[in-house]
């Protein structure tokens, strides 16, 4: 049965009711339907009880084979309700690319879901398109503010903001606008990124409220004068504008698994191009309503936990308390050497050979003071011994590790999961970050480089070496790091599996969000606007005659 058809048959709570499971008074809801809400933060009651702790999912490298991190995240979520703890789900939300593009869905799977899956893989309650409608509007006037007659003195050969849409659109890479005359604007070179991808997404996720999310649109830097002087949202005076498409879109999503747990969808940057985790809003709102949020961050450890760790935990001060690193079968295989069309084979040689690079992943999480807990996320075409080989490599390195059969089985099939993560908060925390915000940018990409990737040496381009100099002297040094990397290996060469060293990482440019509050570090061939594949899961997609999706997932 497929994922489409086990939602659909699902019976949902009326989402009043959800929120009060989680201690939700009714005024704060805004209701959008009759399972869809979101919440104004404002009218929550004060709370009465420490935070709520952190339990973040992440992975080993992923594969094109699909590892079901948000599957595992969920069927953890559910388990640990099952166990009596009080506990919120929080996620980002799907961006239309992937899902038109080769992901389909992208709200957990089988019996381990999030409700109304249909909903939130597509509209939802509107997030994604005010955030793209922001960012188009900035640009927008940033073009008119050049037509009639650029008082800021705009170099338009320097603007390094981009307009967005949440499609894969190979075709909006590289543009010229403003041709036709002197009433069409003035031409220039541009260009589309994804909407994930964009500053007013990232400023979206780490803001911690409206005024936050108001100041940090006004900091960011839309590109250089003619004098080289950085220019600013606020130099524009249109932050205001902004934060006003963003004022309902900032309020988190409240939606339900399968089960009936609370779960709050909110934001969705992208991890291999953006800082890819849900917002500090939701994240922390969870926090103040639960005694355990488990949430994930995108692609495996190498990007999505580290950036959780050294930028999203910094800003927003949620630092994880646990750790779920997700396997499966068929990355270990792919990992050992087996391409995707022979992942169903039986192969424990391979899975052996590609322990590799689980092994270090767990030794990288280890380096923000974190043990983890190694979750095997089951699949059908697992045979015992496999999946034995793996628990036992985790024992004999004292790794705690479970088989997690959520999709099956949903929460009772994370029960044993469910104990091991449960234990691992018991533990007293030693959260460190891997660098500080004193050293320079190319020795927080070296660490990262060296310390996480397994790399030898960093290269950079004459264009990022300019950069360099330019964020030396506007004084951005400070911080953070955003790596953009390919999610399959880790190094920039997505063809490189398993666990490479001493490569060389080439550095082709940087991006200074200073609204955001990081450094964007384009890596190899990485896009900021994906393209679609050969054959894209749109082609599968359609709707029946009552109007019900068909081929989602």
């Amino acid at each position: 049965m497929s994922d489409l058809a086990i939602a659909g048959r699902a019976t949902m709570r009326p989402i009043e009711s959800i929120a009060a499971s989680a201690r939700i008074p009714a005024e704060a809801l805004e209701l959008y339907g009759r399972h869809k809400a979101k919440i104004d933060i404002a009218k929550l009651p004060a709370a009465d009880t420490a935070p709520g702790k952190v339990v973040l999912v992440s992975a080993m490298s992923p594969t094109p084979a699909g590892e079901g991190k948000s599957t595992v995240t969920v069927g953890l979520g559910d388990a640990l309700a099952l166990a009596g703890r009080r506990t919120i789900i929080a996620l980002r939300e799907p961006s239309l690319g992937p899902i038109f593009g080769m992901k389909g869905g992208a709200t957990g799977g089988g019996f381990s879901q999030v409700l109304p899956m249909e909903d939130i893989n597509t509209h939802f309650t509107g997030d994604f398109h005010a955030i793209t409608s922001a960012n188009n509007l900035l640009m927008a006037l940033v073009d008119n503010h050049i037509h009639q007659g650029n008082a800021l003195g705009i170099d338009p050969r320097r603007i390094t903001f981009k307009r967005v849409l949440d499609m894969n659109d190979r075709a909006l890479r590289d543009i010229v606008i403003g041709l036709g005359g002197p009433t069409e604007g003035v031409p220039r070179q541009d260009g589309f990124d994804i909407t994930v991808a964009s500053e007013v997404m990232a400023v979206f996720c780490l803001a911690s409220d409206l005024p936050d999310l108001r100041a940090r649109l006004g900091r960011m830097t839309i590109g250089y004068g003619y004098d080289r002087r950085p220019i600013t949202v606020s130099d524009l005076g249109v932050e205001g504008a902004m934060a006003m498409l963003l004022k309902d879109a900032i309020k988190p999503n409240l939606v339900q698994t399968i089960a009936g747990t609370p779960a709050l969808v909110h934001g969705g940057p992208f991890a291999n191009i953006a800082h890819g985790c849900n917002s500090a809003i939701a994240t922390n709102t969870a926090r103040r309503l639960a005694d355990v949020v488990v949430t994930e961050a995108g692609f495996g450890a190498d990007l999505g936990a580290e950036k959780f760790m050294d930028i999203k935990a910094r800003y927003a001060g949620c630092e994880p308390s646990a750790v779920v690193l997700v396997a499966t079968i068929r990355a270990l295989k792919m990992h050992g050497g087996v391409p995707k069309d022979l992942l169903g084979s039986p192969d424990p040689r391979a899975v052996r050979a590609g322990l590799v690079n689980l092994e270090r992943h767990v030794r990288n999480v280890g380096k923000f003071g974190l043990a983890p807990v190694v979750a095997i996320n089951r699949f059908h075409t697992d045979t015992e011994e496999e999946l034995r080989l793996v628990l036992d490599w985790c024992a004999e390195r004292g790794v705690q590790a479970a088989v997690a059969d959520v999709w099956a089985r949903g929460g009772e099939g994370g029960a044993d999961l469910a104990a091991k993560v449960l234990a691992a908060l018991d533990e007293p925390a030693a959260f460190r970050h891997l660098y500080g915000l004193e050293l320079t940018v190319e020795e927080k990409i070296g660490t990262i480089v060296r310390e996480i990737y397994g790399g030898g040496a960093v290269e950079f381009s004459a264009a990022a070496r300019r950069r360099l100099a330019e964020i030396r002297e506007n004084g951005w040094d400070g911080l953070p790091v955003c790596m953009a990397k390919t999610q399959y290996s880790f190094s920039d060469d997505a063809t490189l599996l398993g666990a490479p060293e001493g490569f060389t990482l080439h550095v082709r440019d940087l991006l200074p969000k200073t609204g955001a509050g990081f450094i964007v570090a384009l890596t190899g061939a990485v896009m900021t606007m994906p393209g679609l594949p050969r054959v894209p899961a749109a082609l599968r997609m359609d709707v029946d005659e009552d109007g019900r999706a068909v081929g989602l997932f």
